[in-house]
C-alpha cells in the first residue's frame, strides 16, 4: 500500500507523524511519501517538501509569494503522478490542499482530509469542494461534525482531538520543577511574520513583573536571530528555549500566547493564558470583511464563550497586557482552569490515529 500525505505547517507535521507511525505499525512494508517536516520524516515518511518552504500566512503574504505557490502546486501534481499512491491524505492547509484535491479526484485518486478547514469561521462555501473532491473528512472538533452533517448533509468522522493524547503522552515524561523561579511563558507564533509583529509588544511588559522570569518558546525552524533581535532591541534579560514548549508551559504560572493551536495546547496543559494576536493592516481588513466568528482562540471557540482574554491588533499594547496578566496571576486562573477541564472532556478520544487509518484502509 502506498500513501501520500500533505501537511503544510508545524501542527500538521505533528499529526502527520502520528498517522505515519500508525500506518507502519499496521503495515511495515507500506510506502509513504509526504509534505511536512522533520517529525514526519523521522517517523518513516519520505519527505518531498518541507513545510518551512510553504508557510505563507495571511492574504498579503500569499499574494507576494504566488509564483512560488504555483510552482509548488505543479511539483505536487507531477510528484503524485510519479508516485501513484493508493491513498492521498490531506492534513489541514486548505488553500493548497483543496486545490490539489480537485485535481487529484479528477485523476482518480482516493482522497481523505484530516483536520477540517475552518469553514465555521470563513469560506463556508469550501464545503462544496469538500463534498465533491474529498472521499472522507476526519474532523477534530465536536461542533464541526454537527455543522457538516446537520447543515450540509455530508457525513464526517470524529474520533476526538489528537492534541489531548499528544500532550498527555508528553507530560508523562516531564516533571514540574519546583526549584525554578516563577515563570511567564511567551509563545509568539510559528511563523516569522507573526513573531515580528507580536514579540516587540509583549516584551514591553517584562520590566513590570520583576518577580517573574519571562521565557520565550522558540521553534527550531525559525532563525534564532528573530527572537534575539527583539530581546536585544529592548535590552532585556529574557531567555529563549527551543523545542521545549510543553516543558516550559508545564513549569509556568502563566503564558502569553498568539492565536492558533498553541492556545489549545496551553489549555490542555493547564496553564492560565492571555491570547494576543496582531497581523498587518491588509490582512485584518480582509478578515473583518469575511471572518464570521466571535473569538480568535480555539479555547473560546470550543466553549463558545470568553474563557481566556483576547487582545487583537491595537489592543495588543503594554497597558492592556499588563492589566490582563496581573489579573491572571492573581485571581482569574481558577475559573479558567475549570473551563480547561471541560475542554478536555469534549476533546478526549482513544486510539484516534488507529481508527482513522483503519477507516481509510476500509474505504
Amino acid at each position: 500500500m502506498k500513501y501520500y500525505i500533505i501537511a503544510g505547517e508545524p501542527s500538521g507535521d505533528i499529526y502527520g507523524s502520528r498517522l505515519i507511525k500508525e500506518i507502519l505499525r499496521q503495515n511495515p512494508k507500506a510506502k509513504i511519501r509526504c509534505w511536512g517536516g522533520d517529525l514526519m520524516k523521522d517517523s518513516g515518511g519520505e519527505l518531498a517538501m518541507h513545510y518551512k518552504d510553504l508557510a505563507f500566512m495571511g492574504f498579503f503574504e500569499v499574494l507576494k509569494n504566488i509564483l512560488k505557490i504555483l510552482k509548488n502546486i505543479r511539483f505536487c501534481k507531477k510528484d503524485l503522478l510519479d508516485f501513484k499512491p493508493d491513498k492521498l491524505i490531506f492534513i489541514d492547509y486548505p488553500g493548497f490542499n483543496l486545490r490539489i484535491a480537485k485535481w487529484a479526484k479528477k485523476k482518480g485518486f482516493s482522497t481523505y482530509f484530516y483536520i477540517s478547514p475552518q469553514i465555521w469561521a470563513w469560506k463556508e462555501n469550501r464545503v462544496n469542494s469538500i463534498k465533491r473532491y474529498i472521499d472522507q473528512m476526519y474532523v477534530i472538533l465536536p461542533f464541526e461534525k454537527e455543522l457538516y452533517e446537520k447543515k450540509h448533509k455530508y457525513n464526517v468522522q470524529y474520533f476526538g482531538h489528537p492534541l489531548v493524547n499528544i500532550i498527555d503522552e508528553s507530560l508523562k515524561s516531564l516533571n514540574r520543577k519546583n526549584n525554578l523561579p516563577p515563570t511567564i511563558a511567551i509563545l509568539p507564533g510559528s511563523r516569522k511574520q507573526e513573531i515580528n509583529l507580536i514579540l516587540d509588544k509583549i516584551l514591553d511588559v517584562v520590566n513590570d513583573f520583576d518577580d517573574y522570569e519571562f521565557v520565550i518558546a522558540g521553534l527550531s525552524h525559525i532563525k534564532k536571530e528573530t527572537y534575539f533581535k527583539a530581546i536585544k532591541k529592548k535590552n532585556l534579560n529574557v531567555k529563549v528555549v527551543f523545542n521545549q514548549t510543553y516543558q516550559l508551559l508545564n513549569n509556568s504560572q502563566a503564558a502569553i500566547v498568539t492565536s492558533g493551536t498553541a492556545t489549545l495546547e496551553t489549555a490542555l496543559i493547564g496553564t492560565p493564558q492571555l491570547v494576543c494576536y496582531a497581523t498587518n493592516s491588509f490582512n485584518i481588513f480582509i478578515a473583518r470583511l469575511f471572518v464570521r466568528v466571535n473569538f480568535i482562540s480555539l479555547v473560546n471557540l470550543i466553549l463558545n464563550k470568553e474563557t481566556v482574554t483576547e487582545l487583537v491588533q491595537s489592543d495588543v499594547n503594554s497597558k492592556n497586557i499588563k492589566t490582563e496578566l496581573t489579573q491572571i496571576l492573581s485571581y482569574k486562573e481558577t475559573k479558567m482552569k475549570k473551563d480547561y477541564k471541560t475542554i478536555r472532556k469534549l476533546l478526549k478520544g482513544k486510539n484516534i490515529e488507529n481508527k482513522i487509518i483503519d477507516h481509510i484502509n476500509k474505504n
